[in-house]
């Protein structure tokens, strides 16, 4: 069926409740051919999707792909591989008082009309690889992409309902209006993917039906820097990390920790690394993307006076460009360290010891990452044990987050719940206990 009118909010989560209580969605071989269909999307509209992230984000074609089109592929193949064994239901052991004839085991079910809210940085893959795990699992789902996104949302809005069952999944444009109206409906899950102070408008408006939610939020992923590594190494590894997407992503490292006798080395390695990735003139770089938009900035314009420019620190509200920029002798209380910086800004603090780093992330929020740069077992142990965060990554940035059969989540602050592999089924599953026995 071809729905090309426009439909209110309300309409759409109606038509695809109907949907789902026909049971059109529940068998594996309705949400197999969903992800096919999702992945031949992917390759045969990928051009157009990266043209739109160019269009919103300066994104290179090779990153588009690198880390949304082909990143969700991944995603898709890894799941067509295992859903059957993931969905396989697991046996438990029944109490003897039960008799040696009943039978009790797990199931997936499915749990209903799903709504995922995508944010604009990284607007293809953050829609649509939730997808992968709410049409696993069973679900209709409601995508919501970013509007400041607009030329991806536009993609997205045209590609999605050429390709998946336009009646299990619709594509909802638009701004707050449209998303404040999504909220209002009663959903069996809510996916956010955005910063805190929407995810609880999101958790504020779920309370109303008591609808479980997702929140994958950020926050200020801190760098341990040890002593004694080798800082060409750690400076490449950060800055490749560091300065994705212009820095306009949720794990990017966010400011580096380390003892005052390594700093300067460390400033020297990264200044090199940044001219090694990007030239002398990072804005003539194809590989080097834009800030999204004029509102962002200004407010990264604000944040360079933070500290001593090692390298970087070139603007141009024109073309939304901002120099990947190492920010030096970087005071606690700077502005660029009370907030997320969510941009291509990194800066050096010092702190006196390992003691002293620990203590210094633990009096933080609850990071959705935290990065460690070690030769030590002992210092990678304690950091492991003496904090908490969303993700733990050692001697290399971002790169938990592609491993499918990690789950990818934060803690606190920087969000609750997690999925990607066999997480998504658990994320937009409900697992259902049964027990069985005989009448006879």
């Amino acid at each position: 069926m071809n729905h090309s009118t426009p439909e209110q909010p309300a309409d759409v989560v109606a038509r695809l409740r109907a949907t789902f209580r026909t049971g059109r969605t529940r068998p594996v071989e309705w949400r197999t051919g969903q992800l096919r269909r999702l992945r031949e999307m992917l390759t045969e509209g990928g051009p157009d999707l990266a043209a739109a992230l160019h269009a919103d984000l300066g994104k290179s074609s090779a990153e588009a792909y690198r880390t949304e089109i082909d990143f969700t592929i991944r995603e898709i193949d890894h799941t067509l591989d295992h859903l059957d064994q993931w969905l396989r239901p697991e046996s438990a052991p029944v109490p003897a008082h039960l008799g040696d004839d009943a039978t009790a085991w797990t199931q997936y079910d499915p749990l209903g009309v799903v709504l995922v809210i995508a944010p604009w940085n990284y607007p293809a893959q953050l829609l649509l690889a939730p997808m992968v795990g709410a049409l696993a699992s069973g679900n209709a789902v409601v995508a919501k992409p970013s509007e400041l996104a607009p030329a991806t949302s536009a993609a997205l809005a045209r590609l999605v309902p050429a390709y998946l069952d336009t009646d299990a999944v619709a594509v909802v444009e638009g701004g707050v209006p449209e998303t404040t109206a999504l909220l209002a409906e009663r959903f069996d899950h809510i996916f956010y993917t955005g910063n805190g102070t929407v995810g609880r408008v999101v958790m504020r408006a779920a309370a109303e039906h008591l609808t479980p939610v997702t929140l994958e939020l950020g926050g200020k992923s801190p760098v341990f820097v040890d002593r004694g590594t080798d800082l060409d190494v750690v400076a490449d590894r950060l800055a490749r990390g560091k300065f994705l997407n212009a820095g306009q992503t949720c794990v990017a490292p966010d400011y580096v920790l380390t003892d005052p006798e390594t700093a300067p080395a460390l400033e020297r390695a990264l200044v090199r690394a940044v001219e090694a990735l990007f030239g002398t003139d990072p804005a003539a770089s194809a590989g080097y993307g834009r800030i999204v938009n004029e509102r962002h900035f200004d407010r990264l314009s604000g944040l360079l006076d933070s500290g001593r420019v090692a390298v970087g620190g070139g603007s141009d509200r024109t073309s939304k460009y901002i120099a990947p920029t190492v920010l030096a002798d970087v005071d606690p209380d700077a502005p660029v360290m009370r907030e997320e910086i969510f941009g291509p800004i990194l800066p050096l603090v010092t702190v006196p010891d390992l003691d002293a780093a620990i203590g210094f992330i633990n009096d933080r929020d609850k990071p959705l990452a935290l990065y460690v740069f070690s030769e030590s077992d002992d210092t990678r142990r304690r950091i492991a044990a003496e904090t908490s965060s969303g993700g733990l990554g050692h001697g290399l940035p971002l790169a938990h987050l592609t491993v499918s059969d990690l789950p990818f989540g934060g803690v606190g602050e920087s969000g609750t719940g997690s999925y990607h592999g066999r997480y998504s089924i658990e994320t937009f599953s409900h697992r259902k206990a049964v027990l069985e026995k005989p009448l006879g």
